[in-house]
């Protein structure tokens, strides 16, 4: 028996005093520390022994186990011997059942379960990936199994109502109301901390509430550029429409109820940049051709070699029939994306089906890899891309083109603005997408650290093309080109902060799959989502239903917007497009505060102000300008 410990808080004297010399001495030796804890426990002195009849020292006798690695006794004890002894006794109980029982289910029942106990351990112990099931037989299995449903448990029963990882229970709760067509308000006042910092609030009309029509407030994307751009199909767009996802990433039957409650409700549906897909086409929506590096449905292979794979390269001809097709509404070519900016991809040719093959324009069956590089082949540089703009415009038949970015170098856009001057030729829209966004898989370092937030993003584009005069910031219908918004849209509050820093229009994606019954489960890029959203097992998206989801996906994108309209009508608006960021309060500090334009002092910048160098510029702004003028 070991000698009584005098302990503190629980803690070994001896080992404290250890760890409280270790800290005093840098150059100590751990071990050494360790084995004087050791001898301490043991009686005070290198020399004492215990009372054992073998004679051995303390020091010598001591199991490593017997210092409490924080973990429960049973789990520190089990070993291989433990192991091994308890199967053993399991064996021969199961053997001296057969002459009691005979055939009976409890000897049947015993000797399963023996066997498992058998098969799973010594699988164990034989294996080299994993050190914990090969230490602890059977019972390491225990820890990979709760790692597993963590997740599932978290999300059901430990997480808070407000807790965002990345949308709270409360938000997700919100689009599955909307989406059922139930009510979804809320009794009791909010249960936000209101003296938080970050907390938002709008400031509403006292006086003069307005009485808004929901159905009347759309935008006409291009609409402002037939003449001098060539625009002449231009797209009257809904306030809130579906962001880029594409069949691939998504299923057949998720593509085709989303586009299917696009034409219900009357909004967009971005097909991603894995092209058009028949699913896309059959649900009858207004489409928005995104066109990413891969150029599918657009392009094909060249000769050159990146990556041991071919480069694609964009085929005009190929562009004219699709663009043409009366559901493609809008072109929209592809820079980066909030999920993975700046970041290529690489589709491998086992995951290509035939139906996938046939939207991005590739021979089935597919040979090779098909690779998405990080930038675009067909140009290089600000004005190139100005060229393949107007490239675009004429071949779809003046239908509107624009681009789709999430924000870097602010710098590297006001080149691209400059190219806009230059060259006299613009895009009718950009989509700026937030760092916070993305339904794609990605990398955690580009997901978690790569891409500047939508709110920062948006508000620099904006201030941006205000002060070069290509966007008004007194009334936002008259800009030249439009400003979509992507990123953690999902309430009439979100859409409304979007509007009042710049944004005409909305674009949300997990928001509408939610609506499709997606659980949040985070299996996205496993191919086993179980609402059968993100994944090409039949088996699985044969559970979604088109005819009954598309109905969820109108009802919700129709209550979301009537939600902001109700914002609007509160503020004492009478348009999206007269929102102002004044009108956006956000809490910075106990007992202070400042509106959006102070948030951001760049929002504050006049039309055409940067081409003026008037004094009155934004500094920050007037700073970047002159740089990259330089």
């Amino acid at each position: 028996m070991l000698p009584s410990i005098v302990s503190v808080g629980g803690v070994p004297l001896a080992l404290r005093r250890a760890t409280m010399l270790c800290c005093r001495l840098p150059h100590a030796d751990p071990l050494v520390l360790r084995r004087s804890a050791i001898r301490s426990i043991g009686g005070g002195n290198s020399t004492h022994k215990s009372s054992t009849t073998s004679g051995k020292s303390v020091e010598e006798g001591v199991n490593i186990k017997h210092v409490s690695a924080g973990l429960p006794d049973f789990i520190e004890h089990w070993d291989r011997p433990t192991f091994r002894n308890v199967g053993f006794g399991m064996t021969a109980v199961t053997l001296a059942t057969i002459p009691l029982f005979q055939e009976t289910v409890l000897t049947v029942g015993m000797g399963t379960v023996t066997a498992v106990y058998w098969a799973i351990g010594l699988n164990d112990i034989r294996q080299r990936a994993q050190t914990i099931r090969r230490n602890f037989p059977v019972l390491g299995n225990l820890r990979y199994l709760f790692e597993m449903i963590r997740p599932e448990i978290r999300q059901y029963f430990v997480e808070g109502d407000d807790e965002a990882v990345p949308f709270s229970r409360n938000h997700r709760a919100i689009a599955y109301q909307r989406s059922k067509g139930i009510g979804s308000s809320m009794p009791f006042g909010t249960r936000r901390n209101v003296e938080a910092v970050g907390y938002e609030w709008v400031l509403h009309s006292t006086l003069s509430p307005t009485q808004l029509d929901a159905s009347q407030q759309r935008v006409m994307i291009g609409g402002n550029n037939r003449e001098d751009q060539g625009t002449t199909q231009p797209y009257d767009s809904s306030l809130l429409n579906i962001s880029a996802m594409s069949y691939g990433a998504l299923s057949d039957r998720a593509i085709l109820a989303l586009s299917s409650g696009a034409k219900l409700g009357n909004f967009s549906h971005n097909t991603g940049e894995g092209g058009m897909s028949d699913f896309h086409k059959e649900g009858g929506a207004a489409l928005v051709w995104n066109i990413g590096t891969a150029y599918f449905g657009c392009g094909k292979f060249s000769d050159e070699i990146i990556h041991g794979t071919r480069q694609r390269v964009f085929d005009p001809d190929l562009f004219v029939q699709n663009a043409t097709l009366p559901n493609c509404r809008m072109i929209e070519i592809k820079l980066s994306q909030g999920a993975k900016p700046a970041h290529g991809g690489m589709l491998p040719k086992e995951k290509i089906s035939e139906s996938i093959a046939k939207a991005r324009n590739l021979d089935f069956p597919v040979q090779e890899d098909c690779l998405s590089p990080a930038r675009h082949s067909a140009f290089s540089t600000p004005t190139e891309l100005c060229e393949f703009i107007q490239l675009l415009r004429t071949l779809s038949g003046g239908k509107p083109v624009g681009m789709k970015l999430c924000m870097g170098s602010p710098y590297e856009f006001c080149r691209i603005v400059q190219a806009f001057l230059e060259t006299g030729i613009h895009p009718d829209f950009i989509t700026i997408d937030g760092g916070e966004g993305g339904t794609g898989a990605a990398p955690p370092e580009f997901s978690n650290s790569v891409g500047t937030p939508l709110a920062e993003g948006l508000s620099f584009a904006h201030a941006l093309l205000v002060g070069v005069g290509l966007r008004d910031p007194v009334d936002k219908s008259k800009s030249k080109v439009t400003l979509i918004a992507s990123g953690k849209v999902l309430t009439g509050f979100s859409m409304y902060k979007n509007f009042a820093i710049g944004a005409d229009v909305c674009n949300a994606a997990r928001s509408f799959l939610f609506s499709l019954g997606c659980i949040q489960a985070l299996k996205c890029n496993t191919n086993t989502c179980p609402t059968g959203i993100t994944t090409q097992d039949p088996e699985l998206s044969w559970g979604l239903d088109p005819l009954y989801k598309q109905v969820r996906v109108a009802n919700f994108h129709r209550a979301t917007v009537q939600a902001c309209v109700e914002l609007m009508e509160a503020t004492g608006v009478e348009s999206w497009a007269t929102i102002h960021p004044k009108q956006v309060i956000r809490r910075v500090g106990l007992g202070n505060y400042k509106s959006y334009d102070q948030v951001w002092e760049h929002l504050q910048v006049g039309k055409g102000e940067l081409l003026s160098n008037s004094q009155s510029t934004p500094q920050f702004l007037q700073t970047v300008w002159n740089e990259c003028n330089r």
